[in-house]
């Protein structure tokens, strides 16, 4: 199942794993792409799937979460992202039904695992040819470098910098992205770590002008795809990370009252003004400007060595001694 918003609806859904019960399937399991909230209210709503294993929202879960039916039982679980874990379920199966269950959650230790020979060489093969430019040291990092956090990490605070420098904004929007090397204190910067950081099929980059009630509106959009209290109209990532400009947070508000006291330099963001905001993978068909990995290795190669990068987090209202913030 793709992601739910564009995705398969539940009457659908539901005719299709009572056509594989009446079709003899011991057991229905559901490869999900919803993230594990939408999950866990498809299980309690469309009856019969027995597993579903998904993904999107990256959630490592070591257990699955049993959701009751009016039919029984559906266990839900996600293994985490980019190959960092493998999800084992062995079922056993009496009489079409699921009898007994184990769940396990395997780390996977890439650096003591063969490579596949064919597959290395192929590797090998497509980078040959630009390998010596992707090794080039833009900069040195003396801090740590990441790509996690619900508001924003390291490496997307580099990408907000050198979006504001290199383009000219008062503020700067990046995708909420959760890829990417982490990087140490002391490693080189490469090219190869940029393209890792920003290489998708629209990495263009823009510069808009844009009125403090626009810039609000947009926050307020994606904050509600992350915090919206039902799972269904969330679409999961973090939020759009941000630079320049400073806000408070409320995400368990409803729509339009997220956002708030949003500031620029320390005076308030003037709803009527019109602001330079710089922003990368624009979704709109034909857009031009420059690739964002261009702005970010032009400005690495300025900076030469790249300072510990000190985040531009919102105030949060609301979270006091909420896990996930912890």
């Amino acid at each position: 199942v793709p992601d739910w918003t564009f995705g398969i609806k539940e009457p659908e859904l539901q005719k299709v794993v009572d056509d594989a019960r009446g079709k003899g399937a011991q057991a229905v399991v559901l490869l999900s792409h919803n993230g594990m909230d939408v999950d866990l209210k498809l299980a309690g709503r469309v009856t019969g799937i027995d597993v579903i294993l998904g993904g999107h929202t990256h959630d490592g879960v070591p257990q699955p979460v049993e959701v009751k039916s009016p039919k029984g039982v559906t266990l839900v679980t996600n293994a985490g992202s980019n190959g960092k874990f493998l999800g084992v379920m062995d079922l056993e199966v009496k009489g079409g039904k699921v009898a007994r269950w184990k769940y396990r959650l395997l780390p996977v230790f890439a650096n003591l695992l063969k490579p596949d020979p064919e597959m290395a060489a192929l590797i090998a093969k497509i980078r040959g040819p630009h390998e010596e430019r992707l090794g080039e040291k833009l900069a040195v990092t003396e801090g740590l470098l990441y790509r996690r956090g619900n508001f924003n990490g390291t490496v997307d605070q580099v990408i907000l910098d050198a979006l504001l420098k290199v383009k000219g904004a008062e503020i700067a929007f990046s995708p909420g992205f959760r890829w990417g090397t982490t990087l140490l204190p002391g490693q080189a910067i490469t090219l190869d770590h940029v393209m890792d950081w920003t290489a998708i099929s629209y990495p263009q980059t823009t510069l808009s002008d844009f009125s403090g009630d626009t810039i609000k509106a947009i926050l307020e959009d994606v904050c509600d795809n992350l915090f919206n209290a039902d799972p269904y109209y969330q679409q999961g990532g973090d939020m759009v990370r941000v630079g320049g400009m400073t806000y408070t947070c409320t995400p368990g508000e409803s729509m339009g009252r997220r956002i708030s006291d949003m500031r620029l330099n320390g005076e308030p963001i003037d709803p009527a003004r019109r602001y330079k905001v710089a922003g990368w993978a624009p979704v709109a068909e034909g857009a031009t400007g420059e690739p964002i990995w261009d702005v970010v290795t032009k400005y690495l190669r300025d900076m030469k060595t790249v300072a510990p990068v000190k985040l531009n987090l919102p105030t949060l209202v609301g979270m006091e001694g909420n896990a996930g913030i912890a």
